[in-house]
């Protein structure tokens, strides 16, 4: 119970500051951390991962900056793209599952070291400045003959990854939406919430059928604290340096990669 919470705590305070993030930790944690079997530490992160996002929506300020139709757009693409992540996912090894989770990590980790501040995590600090690729939708619609086609693109794959992982896909949606569509900082995180919140719930239908095997004496508290700790990180975004919250949090996930990678390697009899 107590490692649930701690891990409900971190993931929740990223997904509630950076409107990404949470989840790529919350699978290697509760298997390495709560001794949970992958099969079943990637829907109970999808779940939880769902709730505290919604969470992290109910500061109005947050809710406002949310652009509706995009968010929509990406949740279109990925929804559907979830079922054919988890399919793939069930024809892989878990030792192999969880390496290539650990490269993407790495990526993700890489990525967020080498970025500046282009709508990247974290409200404040970095402002949205004008990048040569953006597709500069108005406030509240897409340039569908410039944009939509990249949007479906990285909606799908972000689908993927939620299937696949248990990911909600946050670290992907975030800086796409501040590159190709030009959304502020602010825009992209709470529009990201809103697509984290769809894939998740969609990753948790085609991962159903482990949904059984859940321990209530580790979700509970897991998603107690995580709720709590993303509402709280909502309102408290708009005051945190972006940048530092970002590279700080990329660090970490650079940490936890390698350990997730050496123990699939020299342990694979963890896994469940």
């Amino acid at each position: 119970m107590i490692a649930a919470i701690g891990i409900g705590v971190g993931i929740g305070l990223t997904l509630g500051a950076l409107g990404a993030g949470g989840a790529i930790l919350a699978v290697p944690a509760l298997v390495y951390g709560a001794g949970q079997p992958l099969d079943v530490a990637i829907p109970m992160s999808l779940s939880v991962v769902a709730v505290a996002s919604l969470g992290a929506l109910l500061p109005g300020r947050r809710r406002a900056a949310v652009r509706w139709r995009i968010a929509l757009a990406f949740a279109a693409a990925g929804v559907p793209a979830t079922f054919g992540g988890a399919a793939l996912g069930r024809l892989l090894p878990q030792r192999w599952l969880l390496l290539a989770f650990a490269g993407l990590m790495v990526a993700v980790s890489v990525r967020m070291l080498r970025s500046g501040g282009e709508g990247g995590g974290g409200e404040g600090g970095d402002s949205g400045e004008d990048h040569a690729g953006a597709c500069r939708a108005p406030v509240e619609a897409v340039n569908r003959r410039r944009c939509l086609p990249k949007v479906v693109l990285a909606g799908a794959a972000v689908g993927v990854l939620t299937g696949l992982f248990g990911v909600g896909g946050g670290f992907v949606v975030v800086p796409a939406l501040g590159l190709l569509l030009g959304l502020t900082p602010q825009q992209a995180v709470a529009t990201s919430l809103v697509v984290v919140a769809a894939n998740s719930l969609s990753g948790l239908v085609a991962h159903a059928d482990a949904i059984s095997e859940i321990d209530p004496a580790v979700f509970l508290p897991f998603g107690a604290a995580t709720l709590v700790a993303a509402i709280a990180a909502g309102g408290l975004a708009s005051r945190l340096a972006g940048r530092i919250v970002r590279k700080a949090f990329a660090v970490v996930v650079l940490g936890v990669a390698a350990f997730v990678a050496v123990a699939a390697i020299i342990a694979p009899q963890a896994l469940g």
